[in-house]
């Protein structure tokens, strides 16, 4: 599944270098320097860069741009220059990840379905019909889970880079001389013969290693050890293969450039190879809608998101998960991108420009991962930085030439996912300052006497609080509104860890304040829900026991108002006050009992 985006860029790769809108001729010399760059980019960017080094920078078996970003920014409340600048590259990824969840299930669907073109012109009128049907029953079962999913995708992958490779190689039997592309020099030769119009044609030969980012987003969902024994031992095969034949039907006859993939399958196999390749689009599509829930719980549970709902889809496997609201809006926003675009050499124009950002901005956090975490020293870092980087760049900077032709769509969304999440994570900062202002120290108010001798209520309350050692604000305002306290009370705090997360021997510090007052302190990684119920059970092995229907929550819940002078931009603080309102309520997020909770309610300004 983590390989279906860069196992099906053979439906358009070629195709899109000597057919596209900046195609170049099919001439030998052409193509043989094509495939060069094409098989060296799978090499050196794929296996080397992600599968060597990018893998290794997991997060609790976690991976991911927000991931790497917590790796290399391990205290986020440093608000230094570096720090800022490597959270706004963390987010910014973030965003271009989510552009690249939208554009490649719209452009391998189509191209895909565009197959039966090569065989008859008659369904036609019907491709993009067809492609916005696929995706809706795409998007509709991903409420089964990633495991089931998997289950059912994982023969039709296997299928697909056998077939692709037996394809590949029953062309490459007709022009053996391809097998000259596995030297670098002819690479580097087209480049310094063709000038500027082989830089160009990169950003098309940059369409073979798309799916990478994606293969470290899901390294959660299924471990790194079977990504790296898939792309050795059936991937890159069957992908090497398929290139090669294509090349070779190329030189044969350049005609094939329209569709090379396609042409090389004998006739009776066309409608089956469609229907395979439907399939492998599918997953293709998966790989990446995996990648983006992760990616959203990631930013929902280190604050760069407002609260959602996250369904665990297994009991067996962690990090399965579905996000209802990401699943929906990737629908309609990829139904919009395929009628927008209609084909999928439109859609081509518009892809890459977000993969190529993505990559460089994990290059530069990679830099910072390896210095911190693996001890290389700065010339090693320098050295392989400027290896990756050099190629990234220079596919960034050809992707960039496709602005015009729709590349500016990505960027706008990846601009807007930054811009949401960064307006959060600021309102969130600005809200913690306010409520920290009203807050009094619990110190301060388990000593008042006057406070202390209030009436009692039988049971046991739990508030929640942010601060562990500020009073929570539904305390005081139960004290001061109400003038009275439970028998024995608790003030709970969440604290989220940098890492995905956290051992059960750290998750849980009980404090005893007084008799009748504790301080309950629960760790979380980013990719753990939090679940209160279950948390107030384990309580019970540090001498704390709860009877939950015996016991009231109580939670403060905040109405964002906007000052006349606000601490951000006014339409920043708008759409804070908007994401605000909309953002799942903690009763929910917390798992908490609906009929054992009392919210009391405030307004803030900011």
């Amino acid at each position: 599944m983590v390989y279906g985006d860069i196992g099906t860029s053979p439906l358009y790769a070629m195709r899109e270098c000597f057919h596209g809108p900046h195609a170049i001729a099919p001439t030998p010399d052409h193509v043989l320097g094509v495939l060069s760059l094409i098989l060296w980019s799978l090499l050196l960017i794929v296996s080397l860069k992600y599968l060597g080094f990018v893998l290794r920078a997991d997060n609790r078996g976690e991976g991911g741009i927000l991931a790497l970003m917590a790796l290399a920014v391990p205290n986020r409340a440093d608000r230094g220059r570096r720090v800022r600048l490597l959270l706004a590259l963390g987010i910014f990824g973030a965003g271009l990840l989510y552009g690249d969840g939208i554009i490649t299930p719209s452009l391998t669907v189509l191209s895909a379905i565009e197959g039966l073109n090569v065989a008859t012109h008659i369904f036609e009128p019907y491709i993009v019909p067809l492609a916005v049907g696929v995706l809706i029953g795409l998007f509709t079962i991903q409420r089964r889970g990633t495991g089931r999913v998997g289950n059912m995708f994982g023969p039709v992958m296997v299928a697909w880079f056998i077939v692709i490779g037996a394809l590949g190689a029953r062309g490459l039997l007709h022009a053996p001389g391809v097998l000259w592309a596995v030297n670098p020099l002819l690479g580097l030769r087209f480049l310094l013969t063709t000038g500027w119009h082989g830089f160009v044609v990169i950003g098309s030969v940059f369409l073979v290693v798309t799916g990478a980012e994606a293969l470290y987003a899901d390294m959660g969902h299924f471990g790194i050890r079977p990504i790296r024994q898939a792309w050795f031992m059936c991937v890159l095969p069957g992908l090497v293969l398929n290139y090669l034949g294509q090349g070779a039907l190329i030189l044969r006859d350049p005609a094939a450039v329209e569709n090379p993939f396609y042409r090389l399958a004998p006739g009776w196999l066309q409608y089956p190879l469609v229907m395979l390749a439907t399939g492998a689009a599918v997953i293709a599509s998966q790989a990446l809608i995996s990648g983006v829930f992760s990616l959203t719980m990631q930013a929902v549970q280190l604050g760069f998101l407002p609260r959602m709902a996250v369904t665990h889809t297994s009991s067996q496997q962690r990090g399965q998960i579905y996000v209802p609201f990401a699943n929906w809006v990737l629908l309609m926003a990829c139904i919009a991108l395929v009628l927008g675009f209609g084909s999928s050499s439109r859609l081509a124009a518009a892809y890459g420009i977000a993969v190529s950002l993505t990559m460089v901005i994990t290059t530069l956090l990679l830099c910072f991962v390896a210095r911190r975490l693996w001890g290389w020293k700065l010339w090693k870092v320098m050295a392989w930085a400027g290896l990756f980087l050099g190629m990234e760049l220079a596919y960034c900077g050809a992707n960039f030439l496709k602005v015009g032709q729709g590349g500016w769509v990505p960027v706008v969304l990846g601009g807007a996912l930054f811009v949401i999440m960064a307006t959060w994570q600021k309102g969130r900062a600005l809200l913690r300052e306010r409520l920290k202002g009203a807050m009094m120290p619990l110190d301060l108010v388990l000593s008042d006497p006057s406070y202390m001798s209030c009436a009692r209520a039988p049971g046991t309350a739990v508030f929640m609080s942010g601060d562990p050692r500020g009073t929570p604000l539904a305390l005081l305002h139960n004290l001061k509104h109400n003038a009275v306290l439970h028998q024995r009370n608790v003030v709970l705090t969440i604290v989220v860890s940098e890492a995905a997360r956290v051992e059960e021997g750290r998750r849980i510090e009980v404090e005893k304040l007084r008799s009748d007052f504790f301080r309950v302190t629960a760790h979380y990684g980013f990719m753990e829900p939090p679940d209160v119920p279950t948390l107030l059970e384990k309580c019970a092995e540090h001498g704390l026991e709860f009877d939950v229907q015996q016991t009231t929550f109580f939670l403060s819940s905040e109405t964002v108002v906007q000052r006349k002078t606000p601490g951000m931009a006014r339409w920043r603080a708008v759409l804070f006050a908007v994401l605000a309102r909309n953002a799942q309520r903690a009763t929910a997020f917390f798992g908490l009992p609906p009929n054992r909770v009392v919210e009391l309610g405030m307004q803030v300004d900011i």
